[in-house]
């Protein structure tokens, strides 16, 4: 590999770190707050691709500007699978939530395939193929924007959580639940608005990918694997701890790819072996999203 190759690696896997922390972020709230590992994340985030995918397809609404639509309809979809479904077993022990997502995860998708069929899909506006040069390394628009895109809402969220009532609210209940009841938080709407979130950031981490990457009804598992591997890398509970874990594995699946492209998830789960050998919480330890 030559330093041009490498150069336009570094830069692939930097625009490729924000939309991952984005599929991460949503997956490690649930996670870190409702202590539910959320396996239907990535039946969410194919869903907001699909949305993407149709408004334009059928409307010709530009994907960027999906982003909205499809965010606000997840979270109210969210909303109401974790207040009338999930919260009925949110007490149970964890292995009943996983198979309950797990279930309603695959339900999800085969009724997208059923629907949608299974073929591969792409949303191609006309600026799709268009991007800049730095020196000779090319820099796609649609990967840059995305990446932009991703930040913005990351940091909407640490905003949410920090300076909200409803985020400090969901800190407070991530933190200390019987305290948070002794303060007056509302215990079954906060977990129903953080899943909701979840979802939202699922949704628009689906919309995203959809405009540089092929979709169909099955991609969701793949996300959902990356998101777990980003949390446990980067310490579940932390944003900063989500970025970095997402900056690292974007480096591993796209370096892996060139070296070893049928080894990449393998390598990237190596990598999480060795990181909890050597340090257990992650790169940045628990927190409650601060």
């Amino acid at each position: 590999m030559n330093s041009l190759e490498l150069t336009q690696c570094i830069v692939n896997a930097l625009l490729l770190s924000g939309t991952l922390a984005l599929v991460a972020i949503g997956f490690s709230i649930v996670w870190g707050i409702l202590n539910i590992i959320n396996l239907a994340h990535g039946a969410f985030l194919m869903i907001g691709a699909y949305i993407t995918y149709w408004l334009f397809t059928l409307y010709g609404v530009d994907p960027f500007l999906s982003l909205p639509i499809s965010m606000i309809l997840l979270f109210i979809g969210g909303y109401l699978v974790q207040r009338y479904l999930i919260n009925f077993v949110i007490r149970a022990p964890l292995l009943v939530t996983f198979l309950l997502t797990f279930a309603l995860e695959i339900i999800i998708m085969n009724l997208a395939v059923v629907f949608w069929k299974g073929d591969l899909r792409s949303v191609t506006p006309s600026y799709a193929g268009m991007g800049f040069a730095l020196g000779e390394v090319q820099v796609p628009y649609v990967r840059l924007a995305a990446f932009i895109l991703s930040l913005i809402l990351t940091g909407l969220l640490h905003l949410f959580m920090t300076y909200t009532k409803m985020g400090n609210a969901i800190r407070a209940t991530g933190m200390d639940i019987d305290a948070a009841k002794l303060q007056g938080v509302k215990i079954g709407h906060t977990y129903a608005v953080t899943f909701a979130l979840g979802a939202a950031l699922a949704a628009a981490a689906g919309s995203l990918i959809s405009i540089s990457f092929p979709i169909d009804p099955t991609m969701g598992g793949a996300y959902t694997l990356r998101a777990f591997v980003i949390c446990v890398l980067g310490g579940l509970g932390s944003i900063p701890g989500v970025m970095m874990g997402a900056l690292l594995y974007a480096f591993i699946e796209v370096f892996s790819g060139i070296w070893a492209p049928s080894l990449k998830d393998a390598i990237a789960l190596l990598v999480l072996v060795l990181v909890l050998i050597v340090r257990p919480t992650g790169i940045a330890g628990k927190a409650f999203y601060h």
